[in-house]
């Protein structure tokens, strides 16, 4: 049996850290061969420090062995043969669904004009007939008209209940194909977008409006303690439990995120004040605060979560690395001064080492 490829979501951890330590080995990959940093070879060298794919790793080698360097061709077929051919198969699969519906509906179509332009004939013959002054075989002419009329319903209703049917497989494909939209947006886990369909919204938000846009970026208090402690099972609750409470709590037009691990990003709208954010961030951060790990069969509580937010206000200046940098400066703070606390960052306020 052929094994299903794996979606370019799957090829890459969810951890920041584990993304972080393989990109340190192939980022010096990338330099020492002289490799355009664009993304596509980002993508292919990670792939390459992963060691998942042993055939492209030998490819690569072989190709910088021959050429001193990867060619844009060469990164390109690689590309698509190894990074993106999850998708290009789904792709591929689900255009020929399409194609096989509607050349199936084109044979029907066809064998109903075929059908009616028997009929039509049929008709005129019919007429033909009635029109002579005497008509001796009119018992077999109206025969003749019974049954091709009656071929024609037949084949009418043929025809229509494959319109239904067909109807119907088009609304499966479009619901299919809007599932898998929706599926490489989302955290698989807590059901919030992941980082990625973040960042394109954020962009393309700081494209519009910016007054009133603010930032909140929150971290899990010592996440990988707990997860260290009480596994990664029980931590995985914990992530299910935020995510669901900013689907749950965020506003009409905000935008909830998974950024990474234990880190969540908001994107408010309508928070002309930093005070305004910060009352949203102090909800949240309170219904974190009153998660409970309890055991099961005693209910006695072992312990309990707390999070750190920092929110930053969107400026006329702001791009998507400059909001990020300043609401991450208020993350910091936040950490760096207790934990499990709002803070803001005045837009005049920089942090620097």
């Amino acid at each position: 049996m052929k094994l299903k490829a794996p979606s370019i979501l799957e090829l890459y951890p969810e951890e920041t850290r584990e993304a972080a330590d393989i990109l340190k080995r192939a980022v010096p990959l990338m330099v020492r061969h002289d490799i355009p940093p664009n993304p596509m070879h980002y993508a292919l060298w990670y792939t390459y420090s992963t060691g998942r794919e042993a055939e492209l790793n030998r490819r690569l080698d072989k190709i910088v062995e021959d050429f001193d360097g990867v060619p844009a061709e060469s990164a390109a077929k690689l590309f698509r043969e190894y990074i993106i051919r999850g998708e290009l198969e789904e792709a591929r699969s689900g255009q020929q669904q399409v194609l096989d519906l509607v050349e199936d509906i084109e044979g029907n179509v066809s064998q109903n004009m075929a059908g009616g332009q028997s009929f039509q004939s049929s008709l005129r013959q019919g007429l033909a007939a009635l029109h002579e002054p005497i008509i001796d075989n009119l018992p077999s002419v109206l025969l003749d008209l019974q049954q091709s009329t009656q071929e024609m319903q037949e084949q009418q209703d043929r025809f229509l209940h494959r319109l239904r049917a067909a109807q119907a497989e088009i609304q499966n494909l479009k619901s299919q194909l809007e599932r898998a939209q929706i599926a490489a947006t989302l955290d698989s886990l807590t059901q919030v977008f992941n980082r990625s369909a973040f960042s394109r919204l954020l962009e393309q938000a700081l494209t519009g409006e910016r007054a009133g846009l603010a930032l909140i970026m929150m971290d899990i208090d010592h996440f990988k303690q707990f997860n260290d402690h009480y596994g990664h099972p029980l931590g995985d609750r914990v992530l299910q439990h935020v995510g669901q409470l900013l689907r749950d709590l965020l506003p009409e037009q905000g935008i909830a995120a998974r950024y990474g691990g234990e880190e969540f990003c908001v994107v408010l709208r309508g928070c002309h004040t930093l005070e305004t954010a910060r009352e949203f961030a102090e909800l949240v951060r309170t219904k974190i605060q009153a998660l409970r790990v309890k055991v099961r069969r005693t209910d006695q509580v072992l312990d309990t979560i707390t999070a750190s937010f920092g929110i930053a206000l969107a400026s006329e200046s702001d791009n998507l690395e400059s909001l990020l940098t300043r609401a991450d400066d208020a993350l910091y703070l936040a950490k760096h001064s207790g934990r499990n606390q709002v803070q803001p960052l005045p837009l005049d306020v920089t942090l620097s080492a």
